[in-house]
């Protein structure tokens, strides 16, 4: 009887393991229904896997341990990863740029390529804490001369991180006293419970800070920053209203995500596709 036990035990627990690195976490509630087993029951199989060194308990649940997850890769490094996928995301986010509007851009190479699809918008007001999409408005404006409607860049300062990104106390307090219609924010990792999250401790804070200060919170994110944890998070998905990813994330990751979050948008894909993962906005 022990060994079935035991047998059992391991298969659930391989089972616990498989829902947390696929999903990128898992909560308690989830699983116990899951499982069909008692609250105390996951608990414990959630400690075990712990001691294992598999996957790290978090407040409510679970999330995979990432030996990289305190590595922040480089701007030209990230520029390589997934091209296509960020056009897609950027030509879609475009989208729902208002002409006149207050927005704001994080840093990031899929926020690069929507600021390089903005230049054109009129009377935007733009604030950054990338020094690369700062770069990209300035030099359109030099190529092109004094142009009436053209995009006002605000530049928070900050230490610079290795993203080319702005962050720290002078970043924090700068962007503290605005306010932004819609903030378009890329992210190092997206999940269901660790939510938002950078490697980047200083930059965590920042992106905190973008979030308070924006009335919507758009995020755009390539499929592979789906189940990606990184060490410190900044927002719960519950802080999004708007995912722009592209085709390449997963029918089940798409269901998950439309339970938490009021808009999915899927760039790359047809007309009747996207509506049927989009959910609410079809």
């Amino acid at each position: 009887m022990s060994e079935n036990q035991n047998l059992l035990a391991e298969q659930r627990r391989a089972l616990i393991l498989d829902e947390v690195r696929r999903r990128g976490g898992v909560r308690v509630n989830e699983l116990t229904r899951k499982l069909g087993v008692s609250d105390m029951t996951v608990r414990r199989d959630l400690d075990a896997l712990a001691r294992q060194g598999v996957l790290e308990k978090v407040h409510g649940g679970a999330v995979p341990v990432v030996e990289a997850s305190t590595h922040e890769p480089g701007f030209e490094a990230k520029s390589g990863l997934e091209p296509t996928a960020k056009e897609d995301i950027a030509r879609a986010a475009a989208a729902l740029v208002v002409p006149g509007s207050a927005i704001a851009l994080s840093g990031g190479t899929t926020t690069y390529a929507l600021a390089q699809r903005l230049v054109d918008v009129p009377d935007l007001t733009v604030v950054t804490n990338s020094v690369r999409v700062a770069d990209v408005f300035h030099t359109a404006q030099r190529s092109s001369g004094p142009v009436q409607g053209a995009a006002a860049v605000v530049l928070t300062g900050g230490v610079r991180t290795p993203s080319d990104s702005l962050v720290g106390p002078v970043a924090d307090q700068a962007i503290s006293r605005l306010h932004f219609d819609v903030l378009f924010l890329g992210v190092h990792g997206i999940s269901v419970v660790a939510g938002l999250s950078t490697p980047n401790l200083a930059e965590a804070e920042t992106n905190r800070r973008l979030v308070q200060a924006a009335r919507r919170v758009v995020v755009v994110a390539d499929h592979t920053k789906w189940g990606t944890v990184g060490l410190s998070s900044f927002a719960t998905l519950e802080e999004v209203d708007t995912l722009v990813t592209d085709a390449g994330l997963p029918a089940e990751a798409r269901a998950e995500i439309s339970e938490h979050l009021p808009s999915l948008v899927v760039a790359g894909v047809d007309e009747n596709e996207a509506n049927g993962a989009n959910g609410a906005d079809g």
